[in-house]
């Protein structure tokens, strides 16, 4: 393994665990967060979402749910997805407190104000190793089908970059084949570490 690769979304649960879960799959070094205040997850209705503090693990929210309205969540996806959150790793992250997980070469984001969250993140941060990050954001809509379809996307578009000696050289040729290919309109940023 070439390179180190972080996914990224709003509450890690459902675009970053799907690409983290894939990406793991595939032997790639890979860990996932989130960069909202708090873990919401759809509730009863729009109004009442299901609010978590990052940290809690899958496992809690899972037993939770299945408990207050198990037809519900196992009909709406949530269930599934948090049962396949759980086989991937303990809890929610958060981006803004990764600082002790080390540095990553790849971010994947996969929504414009998350990618925005990441970079200013990055800005913000003491950059004394002066190392290169790329950060990506491959826009997905936040549904367990999007969140399928961008986590093989997300896949394959890490697959091109591990193949290459080093991205910096690559990565305009990599972007402008992958949204040929795909049709897909990626952003991308270079920060430091």
């Amino acid at each position: 393994m070439r390179f180190r690769y972080a996914m990224v979304c709003s509450s890690n649960q459902n675009r970053s665990m799907e690409a983290h879960f894939l990406l793991k799959r595939q032997g790639l070094d890979v860990a996932s967060y989130g960069t909202g205040s708090h873990v919401k997850l759809p509730g009863p209705s729009a109004r009442e979402p299901n609010v978590y503090d990052f940290g809690t693990p899958y496992k809690q929210m899972f037993d939770e749910l299945r408990r207050k309205d198990p037809e519900l969540y196992k009909r709406n996806g949530i269930l599934q997805m948090l049962k396949r959150n759980l086989n991937v790793k303990l809890a929610p992250q958060r981006w803004q407190d990764n600082g002790g997980d080390g540095v990553f070469d790849v971010v994947m984001t996969f929504e414009e104000k998350v990618f925005d969250s990441v970079l200013e993140d990055l800005n913000n941060r003491e950059q004394p190793l002066m190392k290169t990050i790329l950060v990506m954001n491959l826009e997905v809509k936040d549904n367990h089908e999007e969140a399928a379809i961008g986590g093989r996307l997300a896949l394959e578009l890490c697959q091109e970059i591990e193949g290459n000696e080093s991205w910096e050289d690559t990565i305009d040729d990599i972007v402008a084949g992958f949204e040929k290919q795909q049709r897909r309109k990626l952003v991308y940023s270079i920060s430091f570490y």
